[in-house]
Parts: structure tokens; sequence; C-alpha cells
């Protein structure tokens, strides 16, 4: 797996956010990781893109390297911090993708920042949770504060991976659980109430730019539903359910999103 060369910027708030650039091809991608994850989450999808494009991944604000700043979070402040990269590296547009918060994220962007955007990934994301989202999202950021991460793991493993997908890559599940448990509680906290009042469906429906949609067929995170509403309500978009995929399909299927985005820099040419 390569390595990002790393770099900083500073948000409008003045928070650190660190990022990372990798791959050499003319297109440009911008990646941003789900919840209590980092940049690296990317990783195994960008290392497949190196040679038709230049990758952004990033640490999402309260995540990795990023600033641990207080809340309360938004994903349109969250947007707004990757505009700011974007300054930061000399990027006027490119390709936006993001999986689960990160599709959040992604929306918010294409929303905000339209005239940034070339085209548009959704992976295993909605572009909204649904009425009881705040109280779901609530208990899970209260559960989190009195347990601690640890008591989530269990929950979170079987929510990402398949149990087939677990038994073959233990040293992915364990990856991804190190991430999860270096993460703030406050901040993963934060960023759980932020996934709770997110609402970007009125983003949804300004987006004109080729998006592709894929969503594992096991998703009851952001289940296939959810994506099929993103589908009917971006015209021209491109739905894919991906047999026996859970919920982070670019750490499980890792060939198969990296497809989806080489054909999205083909419709974007």
């Amino acid at each position: 797996m390569g390595t990002p060369i790393p770099g900083e910027a500073v948000a409008r708030d003045g928070a650190r956010l660190v990022y990372g650039l990798s791959g050499n091809g003319p297109a440009r991608i911008a990646l941003t990781h789900s919840l209590a994850m980092d940049g690296s989450f990317w990783m195994p999808v960008a290392d497949r893109l190196a040679d038709v494009a230049t990758v952004l991944t990033w640490d999402c604000r309260g995540h990795g390297a990023s600033e641990k700043s207080g809340g309360p979070y938004t994903v349109e402040l969250f947007a707004d911090d990757l505009a700011a990269i974007f300054a930061e590296i000399g990027w006027d547009k490119a390709i936006i993708a993001g999986a689960s918060m990160g599709g959040c994220v992604t929306l918010a962007f294409a929303g905000r920042h339209a005239d940034k955007v070339s085209g548009v990934g959704l992976f295993d994301t909605t572009a909204w949770y649904g009425p009881d989202a705040p109280q779901q999202w609530a208990e899970r950021a209260e559960k989190a504060v009195k347990g601690g991460l640890e008591a989530l793991v269990a929950f979170q493993q079987t929510r990402w991976f398949s149990e087939a997908f677990r038994a073959a890559n233990p040293d992915i599940v364990q990856e991804s659980v190190e991430v999860f448990l270096r993460n703030d509680v406050q901040a993963y906290s934060e960023s759980c109430r932020m996934l709770g009042a997110a609402d970007l469906r009125s983003a949804v429906a300004g987006i004109e730019v080729p998006t592709r949609i894929a969503v594992g067929e096991e998703d009851y995170a952001t289940p296939p539903a959810m994506a099929e509403a993103l589908h009917q309500g971006i015209a021209g978009s491109t739905f894919k359910i991906i047999p026996g995929g859970r919920h982070l399909t670019p750490l499980e299927v890792p060939d198969v999103i990296a497809a989806e985005l080489r054909q999205l820099i083909e419709a974007t040419r």
C-alpha cells in the first residue's frame, strides 16, 4: 500500500486538518471516510486508482490526526473543512466521494460548493437517517460516553463487515477496530449527534454532475432502500447493489469501489 504525501490545512475557524495526497494520474478525486475511521480507510481504493488519479484523503475534524475541536459538529462544517483543504492544495474542482458519514459530507459539499464538483460517488450512505435518527444517534453517543468505545466494538464489527469477511480477513477487521478505539470519545459523540441531525435531502435534488451510487446488499446501517432513494433523487445517477457486501464496502471490496470511481472518471472527461 502506498503512503500518501502528508499535509495540513487550516479550517475557517482555525481548526487544524490533516490530509494526504497519493497517486499521480490526471484526474482529481477527494475521498471522505466513514464515522470513527480516518484517511487510511480509503487507501485500498486509492492504491487502485494511482495510475488514473491524484487522490486526496483526509482526517475529518475530530478524527485521526486532525484537531479534536469542540462541538457541535455539522456535516456542513465538515464540507467547508474539505473546501479549506481544496484551497490549500490549489484544487478548483474534483470528483468527490464518501462512504457512510463521508457520503453525508460529500452531499453537503455538493450542495455548498457545487462549482468545485465534477462528479459524485456515494457509497453505503444516505441523505437522511429518518425521523428517529436524532434519538438513535444520541443513544449511541451516550453509550460511548458512559461505557467507552470498547463497549461498542462488537456492535460495530457486525455492522461494518459480513460474517464471511470477518472470518477471512481478521487483519483488516483488527486494523479497523484499532482505528475506532483511537478516537476521542467526545469527538465521536459529537459526530454521532451530527449524523442524527443531518438532512441532505435538499442537496440531493441539486446534483447535476455524473453520480455513481453503490451499497452493500447486507448493509443494515444504511440499507439499499436509502441508496435507492439517492438514486431516484439524482438525475442520471447509476445504482449498484453489491452482493454480500455490508457497510464498509471500500474495505470489503475495494476493487468494486475503485471500478465505480474509474467509471466516474470516464464520465467526467
